[in-house]
């Protein structure tokens, strides 16, 4: 019977081009990490290896040494001396000297959306966009230079986000030296709007409208899913807000958002169902299911992704059409020679190798494992259900866990309950875009329609992120993917032989006893009878007061963005909140106001005398009208308590006088609120950002500062009175910083004056969430020590 097995695995798939595509991916991924030289050798060594298989295989394996001797030597000659002349362009070299440039350029993609947390008087948001785009003249430094190279424009959105490919323009910016591992002549930082612009093609402009249409008719639903359809639609996340793109990332949904070839599957496989069912004949099927698949990739733009995307789901498509398992597994093969051979970069890509490995998974695994379970008497749509998201995380799980350094614990079972919902809300949001131009009324209809399956899939994405231990931390890079990928095959090899399965099984269990997290079996945190957290939210602040009511708790300050303080919270097992105090308005304090208000009551909002930057206090006070809670002004002197924590206000000893309009950063930090908390672990000061103005008010006035535990002021910027650090006489300072942060956060100056005064200082860059609470002769620190990342 095994035999037989084996028999029908070598009749069901043809390995034929699979050396040839190997070759290929190689030798090209090779090159663009190490040089254009091992690309040729690497390519030398399959023509040679081709050579003798043709020589050695007879007439039989023709075609594939065939194959493998061609991807040889395009590896070794075109796709070498491109990676070559990319290396030596002109650009490249005035790049390294930082020179301005002028360049006149094609676009080639789709402006990207850059997303930027706030900080100071910069809102959160999108200010900038990444182009790539090719370029036909270039002065450089003002001497002409030869260059007909790619380069990725940084530029601002005002005047670069409208452009579409197929467009030329002028612009003028400093040259900056690529990233390695890519085609990229040269980065161009871009600060003024394009000139000259030329016009786009007529496919394009008939794109653009039929993607503004469908943002237009998704304004009609909340605010969540009006932005996640274009996200599953189009791949165009731009109106998505940055709390749910997290929860689909920590939940193994983000490649829903992402178009792909399954896209463009169930795109086909719905117009070949319609052409049965009027039962049209197979060429004018094949011709309607490969017209809507070109239209497709035009209307989301000619990005390689996209490319790629549709090479795999036309595989996806002659497999549907044909009926026949064999026929996807050699067009899998001869796509990767195309597509490396068409584009070198995309041989780096990491969505390349998911999209590659989903695919072969989908060819090769998912099948199988749908057939095994229908023998064991699973219903065959349930089987199929379980086998295809299964199949696609085996394969997959080795790449993410190398890319992202962690493995989803969730995924599986996020994607099996997404799964329904994914092909009808695809085609009816591709229906809302094509029809919405023509016919609001019914685009309108079809959105609404569409608006339960993208709750769903929101609802999914909440509760995976959310669930105790979703993901599981893993070594990044090339080792941990390849330890991943040793594990599974381990695991899927025993699993196939009766005596190794309850082997397999125990050590599973043993694995998850011993290495899945504490939270998820024997929750370790938070400590108990923490008293403070000070939470990690990257470059910006949020302390958590605890009270003596399990689950109540004062919040001082918000973070950049939603998503870390609401975690910090949740974690915490906060969910009421009797004040929520804002120190000051810059947008590292009060970005993540919105998300305390998920799933907690929120008492008052609180705020000091300022009302800058305008944009920030029109923010908070609207946001406190649309909850209904009272937004209440402190003052100096004001004592607030609660069982267990008690607040005095110390500052600021002054309120400026000038129009928000005029106040730079220096005053708006300075008019931070500062507080002086009692609690079970000792007294708490806590400083907002203030400078040496405000330090030295403070100082003046002669306020009382000691505490146990200082917050220490501005992120421990430089910008710290020594006097006011002797003032305070810490035990404990607290540094709520962000991981490679570009402001020079935490200063050593300030550092050096601590570290002189005995203190022990704690940061969330290097600790991650870190909580005080009651020792036996002073507070006591526990640190959580999974710091955030660097800001996007």
């Amino acid at each position: 019977m095994k035999l037989e097995t084996e028999e029908e695995t070598r009749r069901d798939h043809d390995f034929r081009l699979v050396p040839a595509a190997v070759a290929g991916w190689v030798a090209t991924l090779a090159g663009l990490q190490l040089g254009w030289w091992v690309a040729t050798a690497v390519g030398a060594v399959a023509v040679i290896g081709a050579v003798v298989f043709l020589v050695r295989g007879g007439a039989r394996y023709a075609g594939a040494g065939g194959a493998l001797l061609l991807a040889g030597l395009i590896a070794a000659v075109p796709t070498a001396l491109r990676i070559h002349d990319a290396a030596s362009d002109p650009l490249g070299a005035a790049a390294e000297h930082g020179v301005t440039a002028t360049l006149r350029v094609e676009i080639s993609e789709r402006p990207r959306p850059i997303h930027q947390a706030g900080y100071a008087d910069q809102q959160a948001g999108t200010r900038s966009v990444a182009i790539p785009a090719r370029v036909s003249t270039a002065i450089a430094d003002g001497q002409p230079i030869e260059s007909t190279g790619r380069v990725l424009l940084l530029a601002p959105v005002a005047g670069w986000s409208g452009l579409l490919p197929g467009q030329e323009a002028t612009t003028s910016g400093r040259l900056l030296p690529a990233r390695g591992g890519e085609l990229t002549a040269a980065v161009l930082s871009v600060r003024a709007a394009p000139i000259d612009v030329g016009p786009a093609p007529w496919w394009q402009q008939a794109a653009a409208v039929l993607r503004n249409s469908l943002h237009s008719l998704c304004s009609v639903l909340p605010e969540e899913p009006a932005g996640l359809l274009p996200g599953l639609v189009l791949g165009d996340t731009s109106a998505l807000p940055q709390r749910v793109e997290g929860e689909f990332k920590a939940s193994g949904l983000t490649h829903l958002m992402a178009v792909s070839g399954g896209n463009l599957v169930i795109l086909g496989g719905a117009v070949l169902l319609l052409c049965r069912l009027v039962r049209a004949g197979p060429r004018f099927s094949a011709t309607a299911a490969g017209v809507c698949l070109v239209g497709f990739l035009v209307l989301v733009g000619p990005e390689p992704s996209v490319v790629r995307a549709g090479v795999m789901g036309g595989i996806g498509l002659l497999a549907l059409a044909l009926g026949r398992r064999g026929s996807a597994l050699p067009a899998l093969a001869f796509a990767v020679c195309v597509l490396v051979a068409w584009d070198p970069t995309m041989a780096g890509n990491f969505g390349f190798a998911l999209s590659v490995l989903a695919t072969a998974g989908l060819v090769l695994l998912a099948p199988r494992w749908a057939d095994s379970l229908v023998r064991r008497g699973v219903p065959a749509g349930y089987a199929e259900g379980l086998a295809v998201p299964l199949a696609a995380f085996v394969v997959t799980a080795p790449v993410i866990a190398g890319m992202a350094g962690t493995v989803s614990l969730v995924s599986v079972v996020t994607n099996v309950l997404a799964a329904p919902v994914v092909a009808p809300v695809t085609v009816l949001g591709v229906l809302a875009t094509v029809v919405g131009p023509w016919w609001p009324g019914a685009g309108r209809v079809l959105i609404h329609a569409a608006d339960p399956e993208a709750r769903w899939l929101i609802t999914v994405a909440r509760h995976g992120a959310r669930a105790p231990g979703a993901a599981l931390s893993w070594p990044g890079g090339w080792w941990g993917g390849l330890c991943a990928a040793a594990l599974l095959v381990v695991v899927v090899v025993a699993a196939r032989f009766r005596r190794l399965r309850l082997l397999v099984a125990i050590g599973l269990v043993v694995v998850l006893l011993t290495v899945v997290p504490a939270t998820v079996l024997a929750p370790g945190w938070p400590p108990g009878g923490w008293a403070m957290v000070e939470c990690d939210v990257g470059q910006g602040d949020a302390v958590v007061l605890a009270t003596a009511e399990p689950g109540r708790a004062v919040v001082v300050d918000t973070g950049p963005e939603p998503e870390p303080v609401d975690e910090c919270l949740r974690r915490l097992g906060v969910d009421r909140v009797p004040l929520l105090v804002l120190s000051h308005l810059h947008a590292d304090h009060i970005g993540g106001l919105v998300s305390v208000f998920d799933g907690r009551t929120v008492g008052a909002i609180a705020v000091g005398p300022g009302r800058a930057p305008a944009w920030a206090w029109q923010s908070v006070s609207g946001e406190a009208r649309r909850r209904g809670v009272p937004l209440v002004q402190l003052s100096d002197g004001q004592r607030l308590e609660w069982p267990g924590l008690s607040l005095e206000v110390l500052g600021p000893r002054y309120a400026t006088t000038r129009a928000p309009a005029l106040q730079d950063g220096t005053m708006i930090n300075n008019s931070s609120v500062v507080l002086r908390a009692e609690t079970p672990a000792g007294r708490v000061l806590l400083t907002g950002d203030v400078e040496l103005a405000a330090q030295a008010d403070l100082l003046a006035e002669g306020a009382d500062l000691r505490a146990d535990i200082l917050k220490v002021p501005h992120h421990g910027s430089r910008y710290s009175l020594p006097q006011f650090l002797a003032a305070v006489r810490p035990r404990t300072a607290l540094i709520s910083v962000g991981a490679g942060n570009g402001y020079g956060h935490p200063s050593k100056s300030t550092m050096d004056v601590l570290g002189t005064m005995g203190v022990l200082v704690t940061r969330t860059d290097v600790d991650g969430d870190t909580a005080v609470l009651p020792g036996g002769s002073g507070p006591a620190v526990v640190r959580r020590g999974e710091p955030r990342g660097p800001p996007r």
